[in-house]
């Protein structure tokens, strides 16, 4: 029965709970996908080794990424300015000026870009005039930046130019069909590894690098000490500088911020190590960033990880982030109600009880009448005391429950004198 009296004060304040959370949840933002488009690089690529890497270490976190090979970076910028990929990893240095609304997540680590030629004597880049160069395909990165680099030279009239990348580049090279080949890769892509190892190959070493980079900013001049590939063989036999552009996590603007948040901890999970020309820690930064650097992407360098997923799982974290919206309406209707509902609750319970004592008043007033039926009154009052009877109320009201009754029961003791 204790509840039944309840239920009528809790209802009406569930009742504007609930139309209170339908109105906010309104502007609640929509719940993350829990599948992205990634756009990699070519088979066997160190975007592509990195990207698989991102994948398997999302779906832990119940988020399916699904890896789109390409040409390299200019195709993964196309992709994205059409809406075909949702993130994709770019070279430095690509033409960025017709990036549209693209956002940048930061740069994740340096890319070299690694010359490899048969011929002597090849100390500046002039010295490659008649060669035969493998500069990559079409809508590569490698392509871009290689021609950027011949022009400013005035050599590109001057070039056999081959659009082979990657392994097809190798094995031309080995096979003497080409004199040198460009490559922009990382030092961890296997191909690499292979190519410095090779003794009948010639790393070239830029001479020049200071005045590339200033030129082109987004380059930057490093170099690989003698011996950093294999220290017994003496491998490179001396120290070799190179110039460097950096990779980077370029994303659509419509991918969700919570994806963007999540994407960016696993590139430093992956990323943060460092590598050959890398100290632990510098990457990823925002340092290098050729587009606008999204907004999370500015709090995450900021602040870390947002609190909520530090710890706890990601579909929790962004529930709760989601959610929070609806707090402000919820606090609005607490406060009035923790201060309204007491007192109305307690006015409620006594008028449970109150109200009785209207109709035992009047049969008091009655009885003092010169022409009073007592008997009449009597009953009346007998009916009373049973319908109060029946009446239950919290265990903090019944004091004044049993004074009703006590009053009644006065009455009628009044009655039968």
């Amino acid at each position: 029965m204790e509840k039944k009296f309840s239920w009528g004060m809790t209802l009406p304040a569930i009742v504007l709970t609930v139309a209170g959370f339908l109105l906010a949840y309104q502007f609640v933002d929509p719940a993350p996908p829990n599948r992205f488009i990634l756009s990699t690089g070519s088979a066997g690529g160190a975007y592509q080794a990195f990207a698989q890497r991102y994948r398997d270490i999302l779906a832990t976190r119940g988020i399916e990424v699904v890896l789109q090979p390409s040409a390299g970076s200019v195709e993964n910028l196309e992709r994205l300015r059409a809406g075909e990929a949702d993130a994709a990893l770019v070279q430095g240095g690509v033409d960025s000026t017709d990036g549209g609304d693209l956002l940048a997540l930061g740069s994740l680590y340096l890319e070299p870009l690694w010359i490899f030629h048969r011929a002597e004597n090849i100390k500046v880049l002039p010295d490659l005039i008649g060669k035969r160069l493998a500069v990559g395909p079409p809508g590569s990165g490698t392509r871009a930046l290689a021609l950027r680099l011949l022009e400013d030279n005035d050599l590109l009239a001057e070039m056999a130019l081959q659009p082979l990348g990657g392994e097809a580049a190798h094995k031309a090279l080995v096979a003497g069909e080409i004199d040198a080949a460009f490559f922009v890769a990382s030092p961890q892509a296997p191909l690499i590894r292979t190519l410095l190892q090779d003794r009948n190959l010639t790393l070239f070493s830029f001479q020049r690098a200071e005045a590339y980079t200033r030129r082109l900013r987004y380059l930057s001049s490093i170099t690989l000490p003698r011996g950093m590939v294999d220290m017994a063989g003496d491998l490179p036999a001396e120290d070799k500088t190179l110039v460097a552009a950096t990779a980077n996590l370029i994303v659509h603007p419509d991918l969700h911020p919570a994806l963007q948040q999540i994407l960016l901890q696993t590139a430093s999970e992956v990323h943060r190590g460092g590598g050959w020309f890398e100290r632990a820690g510098t990457f990823p930064n925002a340092d290098f960033a050729e587009y606008p650097v999204s907004p999370e992407a500015r709090r995450f360098y900021k602040y870390g990880p947002p609190l909520l997923q530090r710890y706890m799982p990601f579909w929790a974290a962004t529930l709760l982030d989601r959610l929070k919206v609806m707090l402000l309406p919820l606090l609005m209707l607490m406060i009035p109600l923790i201060k309204v509902m007491p007192p109305l609750y307690t006015w409620r319970m006594r008028s449970r009880i109150y109200r009785w004592y209207q109709s035992l008043l009047q049969i008091d007033l009655e009885s003092a009448e010169e022409k009073a039926d007592s008997a009449a009154l009597a009953q009346r009052a007998e009916a009373l005391e049973q319908e109060v009877a029946k009446v239950h109320v919290p265990l903090s009201f019944a004091g004044q429950l049993y004074d009703l009754r006590q009053h009644i029961d006065l009455v009628k003791r009044r009655l039968r004198r």
